[in-house]
C-alpha cells in the first residue's frame, strides 16, 4: 500500500514540474508527457478504487422507473447469531459435515452445519420436530450475542425498496406483530396478511477462516433453518393476488416457492398448480420477478421449471447454489457438475443461463414471458436479458454489484479499503460453443457480450474482508438490480 501512495506522490510532483516547464515545451510534447504521466496516476489507483468510481458513472437511473411494487409470500422474523456460538450453547459437539434434505434432530443439525460451512455455501433446511426447533428457537433468540431483524426473501426485498421514498410497497405474507414493529413505515401490509404469531427463522452464520472442530469455512456465509407452516404452505399467496387489484403495482415480486419443500409431496403438488392457477390471475401487462432460494428435491424444482412457474414469470433471481442445482434437476448444460470449485466459472454459468432462456424463456414460437435472469455470486453478478425487453442493465448489474459491497460492509458507500476483488480477470464467455476471451478492465468493469438474441452484462463484486452480515444480500442485489432496470412495455 505504501508504495502505491509514494507512486502517487512522485508521479504528483512529476505533473507540477511540466506545468512549471511548460512555457518551454512544445506543446505537443507537453500533451504527450501529461497523458502518459495521468494514465500512470489512474492505474496507480486501487482495482477497487478505478471500479466503485467507473460504477459511479455507470449507475443512472431508467428512464421509467417503477411506482408501486407489490412483493410477496414469504415472510418472518429472522434470529441472527454466530452458528458456532448456538451449537455450543446447545451442548453439541463438533463432527463431519453430512448433508440432510430435511433436519430432524440436533444431530442432523449439526452435521449439516458442518456439511455447508466447510464448502462457504449458504443453504435452508426445514426442521420437521416442532417441539425440538421450540427449544432450539428459544436458546438461540435468548442468546445474548442473537439479532432480529426483517425475515423472509420477500420481506426483505420489500424492506430494501422501501428505503427509497418515491416507491410504495405493498408486503404480503404471514406478518406477526413483532415484524410488523420492524418494517420500514413506507411498506404497507393489508389487514388480512396479519396474524397473531410471528414466524421465527434461525439464521447460523459464520466467518471466513472460522473453525468448528476439523471444519474451516473458507468464507463468509449462513445456514438457515426453521419450521415454518405458514410460509411451507404459502397461506398468504391468494390474499397477495387478491390484493393486487386495489394496489395497482407497476411490478409484482414473488418468492417462497422453495418453502413447501417441509410439505408432503401431495400437498406440495397440488399447492403449486394453485400457485400457477394464482399467478395466472396476475394482469399479463405486470412484470413478475421470481426469487429463487435453496432447494434440494431435484423433482420439485423440475416440476417449477417445467409446469409454467417459468414461463409465467418475466424475471428471475439466482445465486450459484440454485443454478446448478437448476440445471441439475431438468437436465440442462454442465449437469454432470457435482459442486462448484471454488469461484464458479463464467463460461459454465453462462452457457446454463443461456440454456434457461433459450428452453424456457419467450421466443417467437415459445408462449412464455421470460426475457431476464439476474444472477448472483460472491465474486461477481451476471444479468442476462433477451433482446428488446429490458433496458438500464448496465446500470442495473452494477447496482446490485455495489449493494453486495455496502450491504456486507454495513457501509452507505463503498470503502475501498475494507473490500477487495476476487473475480477473475480473465475469463471465457462459455465452454459449449466457441467463446469470446475477456480480460476485465477496472475502469470499464460491466462487460458486455451477445449470444443468439440474448444479452449478457458481467460486473466484478467488491468482496467485503470482514462481513458484518450475509443474510438477506442476495434479496438486497434482486431488489437493487430490479430499482435500476427498466421493462419495455410490449
Amino acid at each position: 500500500m505504501w508504495q502505491r501512495s509514494v507512486c502517487v506522490g512522485l508521479l504528483a510532483l512529476a505533473l507540477g514540474y511540466l506545468c512549471v516547464l511548460g512555457p518551454e515545451l512544445p506543446p505537443a510534447a507537453l500533451r504527450q508527457l501529461s497523458a502518459s504521466l495521468l494514465g500512470t496516476l489512474r492505474r496507480a489507483r486501487s482495482l477497487e478504487a478505478r471500479t466503485v468510481a467507473a460504477w459511479q458513472a455507470a449507475i443512472v437511473r431508467p428512464a421509467r422507473g417503477w411506482a408501486r411494487v407489490a412483493v410477496g409470500v414469504n415472510a418472518c422474523v429472522d434470529v441472527v447469531l454466530s452458528g458456532v456460538k448456538l451449537l455450543e450453547a446447545l451442548g453439541l459437539e463438533p463432527s463431519d459435515g453430512k448433508n440432510h434434505a430435511v433436519l430432524k434432530s440436533g444431530q442432523d443439525l449439526k452435521e449439516a452445519f458442518a456439511h455447508f460451512m466447510e464448502r462457504g455455501a449458504a443453504a435452508e433446511r426445514f426442521f420437521s420436530d416442532a417441539e425440538a426447533f421450540q427449544d432450539i428457537a428459544r436458546t438461540a433468540s435468548e442468546h445474548p450475542a442473537a439479532q432480529l431483524y426483517v425475515g423472509g426473501n420477500a420481506a426483505l426485498i420489500g424492506q430494501k425498496l422501501a428505503t427509497n421514498p418515491d416507491l410504495k410497497i405493498l408486503l404480503c405474507g404471514p406478518v406477526g406483530p413483532k415484524l410488523h414493529e420492524l418494517l420500514d413505515d413506507n411498506v404497507v401490509v393489508p389487514p388480512e396478511s396479519m396474524q397473531e404469531r410471528d414466524e421465527f427463522h434461525l439464521i447460523l452464520e459464520y466467518q471466513a477462516g472460522e473453525q468448528w472442530g476439523r471444519v474451516r469455512a473458507p468464507s463468509a456465509n449462513r445456514f438457515i433453518f426453521s419450521h415454518d407452516l405458514s410460509n411451507g404452505a404459502l397461506n398468504m399467496l391468494e390474499v397477495f393476488v387478491s390484493s393486487l387489484d386495489e394496489f395497482q403495482p407497476d411490478l409484482v415480486v414473488l418468492s417462497g416457492l422453495h418453502m413447501m419443500e417441509g410439505q408432503s409431496k401431495e400437498m406440495r403438488q397440488r399447492r403449486l398448480m394453485e400457485a400457477v392457477a394464482s399467478i395466472s390471475d396476475i394482469p399479463t401487462d405486470i412484470p413478475i420477478h421470481l426469487e429463487l432460494a435453496s432447494m434440494t428435491d431435484q423433482d420439485f424444482m423440475s416440476n417449477i421449471v417445467h409446469q409454467q412457474v417459468f414461463p409465467l414469470v418475466n424475471s428471475i433471481g439466482l445465486n450459484e447454489q440454485e443454478l446448478l442445482f437448476l440445471t441439475q434437476s431438468a437436465s440442462g448444460p454442465h449437469a454432470s457438475l457435482a459442486s462448484w470449485s471454488g469461484i464458479p466459472d463464467v463460461g459454465v454459468v453462462s452457457d446454463i443461463l443461456f440454456w434457461i432462456l433459450k428452453e424456457h424463456g419467450k421466443t417467437a414460437q415459445r408462449a412464455s414471458d421470460l426475457t431476464r435472469i439476474h444472477f448472483h455470486t460472491l465474486a461477481y453478478h451476471i444479468l442476462v436479458t433477451v433482446d428488446g425487453h429490458w433496458g438500464n442493465q448496465a446500470a442495473a448489474v452494477a447496482a446490485g454489484a455495489r449493494a453486495a459491497g455496502t450491504q456486507a460492509c454495513a457501509t452507505d458507500t463503498i470503502d475501498t479499503s475494507k473490500v477487495f476483488l476476487k473475480a477473475p480477470l480473465e475469463f471465457v464467455t462459455s465452454h459449449t460453443e466457441a467463446p469470446s476471451k475477456i480480460s476485465l478492465n477496472p475502469d470499464e468493469p460491466v462487460v458486455q457480450w451477445h449470444r443468439e438474441g440474448i444479452s449478457f452484462h458481467f460486473t466484478p463484486v467488491l468482496v467485503c474482508k470482514d462481513p458484518v452480515r450475509t443474510v438477506g444480500l442476495g434479496d438486497a442485489i434482486s431488489a437493487e438490480g430490479l430499482l435500476y432496470s427498466e421493462a419495455y412495455p410490449q
